[in-house]
């Protein structure tokens, strides 16, 4: 049972392509995430970032950035690494859908209104990694090898 489960979130039918998608969309996620966890790359941290998730109701603030710092950074780091890229682009694809209604659809679609326009992009590139997999060029890909011999 529990092979079968690691079966299934490794499992990966996509080919080479996928890697295109990954590893772009790993950096942004990840860059975005540093924003929020560390303060890097012009970010605000932990506690900036809480403060202001706090100010537009996402309360508790500092748990709020802690969640979406922590899915962004370290699913962005899977899938760069393409290990657990199922279940991390899944929990990408959530932390998008929260960032689209909680923050951006207001604003109407266009990035120059602070709109949902990015957040869109990276949803359906989150939810298509969700269904495809890492693909070939993959940590998944050698770890679906190994438990499928044993």
């Amino acid at each position: 049972m529990f092979k079968n489960l690691i079966q299934g979130l490794v499992a990966t039918d996509a080919n080479w392509a996928t890697i295109a998608l990954r590893i772009p969309v790993g950096i942004i996620f990840a860059a975005h995430g540093a924003q929020k966890l560390f303060g890097w790359f012009g970010g605000y941290g932990l506690e900036g970032t809480g403060q202001w998730l706090a100010s537009i109701g996402l309360e508790p603030g500092y748990l709020m950035a802690l969640l979406a710092g922590g899915a962004e950074f370290f699913g962005g780091l899977a899938l760069i690494a393409g290990l657990l890229v199922r279940p991390a682009a899944a929990v990408l694809a959530f932390t998008m859908v929260v960032a689209i209604f909680a923050v951006h659809i207001g604003n109407g679609l266009f990035m120059s209104n602070n709109g949902y326009e990015f957040g869109l992009a990276l949803l359906a590139a989150s939810v298509s990694l969700a269904i495809s997999g890492a693909g070939r060029a993959s940590v998944d890909r050698v770890l679906a090898g190994r438990i499928g011999t044993r």
